[in-house]
């Protein structure tokens, strides 16, 4: 019987962002990557059975050997943070934002997630499931092994349902781990605008419960801002979420200081997401917390907005952690790498920051960093190899994807160009 099952031999780094049982890093150990050169590591039954120098393990003892010289591991990036099912698209809009009209001003006149909202609603469910099918493709190909996957796009018990549905068939599915939430509160619907508390009560005393009953989603997200939901309003919702069992996490701060960062450290919320607009106090009660902050350049590029000021979120000791935003109004893009080059080019975040931020960090925000997000002995054999001598590089040569190979579960999903030993 051989020891291992595959062996990844001779990297010229392996990154492996190990944590000594921590949940998340922050503060300078964002920039502790502990890389192994000249590294090897060993898959035995989906799990990592060996983390170390090449010279430490023979390749006679594996079934199958892949050459990795010249080239760099990591860990499986993890996307935390998605809206990856919908239908339609909103192209259009985006023409008219270039043009010049802001995201609240196409909402206003019945754009934005309302569209979204009447094309998903009328989507027959086969017609969601290959959509997102393909999405999950894609994610897959940049290098994301967990994803996270909002609903949010139903705004109604029956439309809600049928997205975590959805979501539920995507894990059966395909071989990327989903983790799912439930964001009934992304928005107020057009046809309780005028009756909001009613609203609310839906979510709480109805979708909530029929969710967590079913098990559909893991936590409950709610979109706190200037044109979603008041911080009441979204600490009723958090509080029906909790009495139900499910963990919390709050899109926060995006457009203005609304009080959503605030609100998920009250709730010691998975993760607070944006922050584009959270002040110091804030990010002291998020550190407090243990709540890891979600940032999500895509999206300030896509909006052309400022992106989020990774420094100062870094400087007051909060784990951050880096996502897609994966969807059809303000980032249409499920390329994980692309967005750690942003947070390094225009978020004043190190390369070593951004490395965590796509795996440990991100993990942590889906309450999954004891098992995935770093390459260590026992968790799960979630392992990128990419065609270049250092991870620096990978940031560095931007908008091209030199991602070869993705292992998963112990599992090789995608492979291109690699060497047998």
């Amino acid at each position: 019987m051989k020891r291992f099952d595959l062996l990844i031999h001779g990297a010229e780094q392996v990154v492996t962002v190990a944590a000594d049982g921590a949940r998340a890093k922050a503060g300078a150990a964002m920039r502790d990557l502990r890389i192994i050169p000249h590294g090897a590591v060993g898959v035995s039954r989906g799990l990592i059975a060996y983390v170390g120098p090449a010279e430490g393990v023979d390749i006679g003892d594996a079934e199958r050997v892949v050459d990795a010289s010249g080239r760099t591991v990591l860990p499986g990036f993890v996307d935390c943070h998605t809206h990856l099912v919908f239908a339609g698209g909103r192209e259009k809009e985006f023409a008219r934002r270039i043009a010049g009209a802001t995201y609240e001003e196409i909402a206003a006149s019945g754009g934005g997630i309302a569209e979204t909202v009447r094309a998903t609603r009328a989507a027959p469910r086969p017609d969601l499931v290959e959509g997102a099918l393909e999405r999950l493709d894609s994610c897959l190909g940049f290098g994301t092994t967990t994803i996270e996957i909002k609903s949010g796009y139903g705004l109604d018990e029956e439309n809600e349902i049928k997205l975590l549905e959805v979501v539920a068939e995507l894990r059966e599915l395909h071989v990327v781990d989903v983790v799912p939430t439930f964001l009934g509160a992304h928005v107020v619907p057009p046809e309780y605008r005028d009756r909001r508390g009613d609203y609310v009560a839906l979510v709480t005393e109805r979708m909530i419960p029929e969710v967590a009953r079913r098990k559909l989603a893991e936590s409950c997200d709610v979109f706190v801002e200037r044109g979603a939901f008041t911080m009441e309003e979204g600490r009723e919702i958090l509080a029906a979420a909790v009495r139900h069992g499910l963990r919390t996490r709050v899109h926060a701060d995006q457009f203005t200081a609304g009080g959503g960062a605030e609100l998920a450290a009250e709730f010691s919320a998975l993760s607070a997401d944006h922050l584009d607009h959270a002040g110091p106090e804030s990010l002291a009660r998020l550190r407090e917390s243990g709540t890891v902050a979600v940032l999500l350049p895509g999206v300030s590029l896509f909006l052309n907005q400022p992106m989020p000021d990774a420094r100062r979120i870094l400087d007051a000791g909060v784990p951050v952690a880096l996502a897609t935003d994966m969807n059809p109004g303000s980032c249409m893009s499920e390329n994980i790498q692309l967005m750690g080059s942003l947070a390094a080019m225009q978020m004043r975040m190190s390369l070593e920051e951004v490395v965590v931020a796509l795996t440990l960090n991100a993990a942590a925000a889906l309450d999954r960093s004891d098992r995935v997000g770093s390459i260590e002995v026992g968790k799960k054999a979630d392992l990128l190899v990419f065609d270049v001598p250092s991870y620096e590089h990978i940031f560095y040569h931007f908008g091209v994807n030199h991602l070869t190979m993705v292992v998963k579960n112990g599992f090789m999903v995608l492979e291109k160009g690699y060497k047998e030993a």
